[in-house]
């Protein structure tokens, strides 16, 4: 798994009221990378989840319905400011 560092602004933080992982929609390419980590008997941390800081976390939740790719599109857009 990858560290939990914010995704949007690169924050590091350990406790869980600090943010978390938000879990997407699955791509096929995302479907891909299962089948291919199963096949190999492998473990890692999903393309289709990310780690988002307790400013970016709810509004990540918010679009859990959309892939990572879609969803980052639009939170790129709204915390503009926050990207480094």
């Amino acid at each position: 798994m990858k560290p939990p560092i914010c995704v949007i602004c690169y924050k590091e933080f350990t406790d869980s009221d600090e943010g978390g992982l938000v879990y997407f929609e699955k791509s096929k390419s995302d479907e891909r990378w299962i089948k291919a980590m199963k096949v190999e008997g492998l473990t890692g941390h999903p393309p289709y989840a990310d780690w988002f800081c307790e400013k970016h976390f709810m509004a990540a939740k918010e679009l859990s319905k959309l892939t990572l790719i879609e969803a980052m599109e639009i939170l790129k857009e709204k915390f503009s400011e926050d990207l480094l």
